[in-house]
């Protein structure tokens, strides 16, 4: 069995078949697919899938950064209120991207923090996005690492050696469909990650793996992630499959 670590299956993409997309994963072993929130209008739909597939879907509560403005203050209150009112895997997803828009910088970075310390008070592990701040997001989690915090990276598609600086932080690494792509360098890189560290996601409904690249991915094609995995590692899908969902059980308690 797997568990699709990161899956935005809530999404208005999958409104039409949503049934059929979690019969699909269930019919290759996906047996769990857990739901990063995003924003304050991505709540309702969240919690909404999660109670329609009660056995299978589990929710997390953050505020990505690609949402944060000028009324993030509010914003932040919202979402920290909800976590009094359901439970919660993860703080989740949270981190710093700089690649569309850098106004909020400030601002995405004190969000950061915050919800790192949330994590830290609620013992949650934390669901870290990043996009061209790969350098900001390790300065502010080492400065904020007591050894309380834990979590993942996830749609890891970086450097051996950022690899190594978010394992010895104590962190995992989220592997999707850009494990995949020929061109996005992931074959020189996961041969040489920490197996003790790897979890597998989609991101869907984005970045679907090859061969359904540029198509709507969902929680099914996890399989194909385990497989490119065990390919590059000359490892059999079992085993693959055994490692990342038991750390994935472990990270996110469930």
């Amino acid at each position: 069995m797997m568990i699709d670590t990161h899956a935005h299956i809530y999404a208005k993409e999958f409104d039409e078949d949503r049934d059929l997309v979690v019969q699909r994963a269930l019919s290759q072993g996906i047996d769990q697919i857990l739901l990063p929130n995003i924003d304050l209008d991505s709540i309702e739909p969240m919690l909404k899938t999660e109670a329609t597939y009660p056995d299978i879907c589990r929710s997390m509560m953050g505020l990505h950064p690609c949402y944060v403005n000028a009324d993030v203050k509010q914003t932040l209150a919202t979402i920290h209120s909800w976590f009094e009112k359901h439970n919660f895997i993860a703080v989740g997803e949270i981190g710093i991207d700089l690649y569309w828009d850098k106004t909020f910088k400030a601002e995405q970075e004190m969000a950061f923090i915050t919800q790192l310390n949330w994590a830290k008070e609620m013992k949650l592990p934390v669901v870290i996005h990043t996009r061209d701040s790969i350098e900001e997001t390790l300065t502010l989690l080492k400065q904020e690492q007591d050894g309380s915090l834990s979590g993942t990276f996830h749609c890891f598609g970086g450097s051996v050696d950022e690899a190594k600086a978010i394992n010895d932080l104590g962190f995992h690494l989220g592997l999707g469909g850009v494990s995949t792509f020929k061109n996005g360098g992931m074959d020189k890189i996961i041969p040489h990650l920490n197996m003790d560290y790897l979890i597998l996601e989609t991101d869907c409904p984005y970045l679907a793996p090859v061969p359904h690249r540029g198509k709507r991915n969902e929680p099914a094609y996890t399989q194909l992630v385990a497989q490119r995995v065990a390919d590059l590692r000359e490892m059999s899908l079992a085993d693959v499959d055994a490692i990342t969902t038991a750390n994935a059980k472990r990270l996110f308690g469930i």
